[in-house]
């Protein structure tokens, strides 16, 4: 059976003339948000807390941030886009108490809602607008007229009414432009804390570093092993992005196509199924949620451990190094 896609034909703006949209957080996706649906007529508020660099940039791009509590009590539509580990205190503390019946309480990830760390209370709708794509690309493509496509999902007992809302929103980010799959909290939260995990942030990062590291015991000068095992990933992941494997084996040598087929198994194993399978199990029964919550309760010391060790790595001093004689590249520092 087909995926469920929605577009613009299928959602009515109009929903969303007499009603007021608060944003809860002005970060990676908040800003976004905020200022596509401004920009589609919305009528929005912004929750950010003073002395914040986030409530400046909601000050330079013309909103006039209130708080979390206030500004819960004046949407019809709340939209909670902090980061996942804060959403529980803030909502518990300021927005639950400031919902009335008819509200409707999104996300654009589900891990705080489908692991009970947020429940909508009785009368209020639910439901996931989830952009597949960084703020700024949502932001981007919204201003010249594009979109990034999103997931939609509806809580449990969402009316129609709040469905309805729901795509309106996402018709208002810009989602309807380039489509909208309905899914659900489960799906979306898992997916998504799985792809992160295993391919896209985790098992990527470790293929590079391990790579790296491989050619430089062997001898290799560091820079040939930057080239290759870093520089070089872009190529790829746009070909991948504009085509597919096939157009990425269409586009590089034979000789690269052929080691593709015949190292790649070798390398990604029927070991590393099972490795996924069982993160993949850890995510569903709810066990990463746990570990995650709990690390930030005891104030995330593995987390920053984790976080230093990891930029001290060779492959990141060195990366810095020639990311600097490269300055087309815009290289970026945290």
């Amino acid at each position: 059976m087909p995926a469920q896609m929605y577009y613009d034909q299928d959602a009515d703006l109009s929903l969303l003339k007499n009603k007021t949209v608060a944003i809860i957080g002005y970060g990676s996706q908040g800003h976004a948000h905020a200022q596509n649906l401004r920009d589609s007529g919305c009528n929005v508020v912004v929750g950010q807390r003073p002395g914040s660099p986030n409530y400046d940039l909601a000050v330079e791009h013309g909103f006039k941030p209130v708080s979390a509590a206030e500004a819960a009590e004046k949407g019809d539509l709340i939209n909670i886009l902090l980061p996942d580990e804060f959403q529980a205190e803030v909502y518990n503390n300021d927005i639950k108490p400031k919902l009335k019946p008819g509200n409707l309480l999104l996300c654009s990830h589900g891990f705080n809602i489908h692991f009970g760390q947020v429940v909508p209370p009785k009368g209020v709708d639910s439901a996931l607008v989830a952009p597949k794509g960084p703020g700024h690309l949502v932001r981007s493509e919204y201003a010249r007229g594009g979109g990034v496509p999103c997931l939609i999902a509806t809580g449990e007992g969402c009316s129609p009414e709040g469905e309805k809302l729901a795509l309106a929103y996402a018709k208002g980010i810009g989602g309807t432009r380039a489509g909208v799959l309905r899914t659900t909290f489960a799906e979306e939260t898992e997916t998504d804390l799985f792809g992160e995990q295993v391919v896209l942030c985790g098992g990527l990062s470790a293929l590079v570093k391990m790579g790296y590291e491989t050619l430089i015991e062997a001898g290799y000068q560091e820079e040939s092993a930057y080239f290759e095992c870093v520089h070089e990933l872009k190529l790829i992941v746009d070909l991948i992005y504009q085509g597919g494997l096939d157009y990425m084996r269409y586009s590089i040598s034979n000789t690269a196509e052929y080691g593709d087929y015949i190292r790649g198994p070798q390398i990604i194993t029927e070991d590393t199924r099972a490795a996924m399978r069982k993160a993949l199990k850890e995510i569903q029964s709810g066990q990463f949620a746990r570990d995650f919550i709990l690390e930030n309760k005891a104030g995330k010391p593995m987390f920053q451990a984790l976080r230093r060790q990891e930029r001290e790595h060779p492959v990141e001093k060195v990366g810095k190094r020639l990311r600097a004689l490269m300055p087309w590249i815009k290289a970026k520092t945290v």
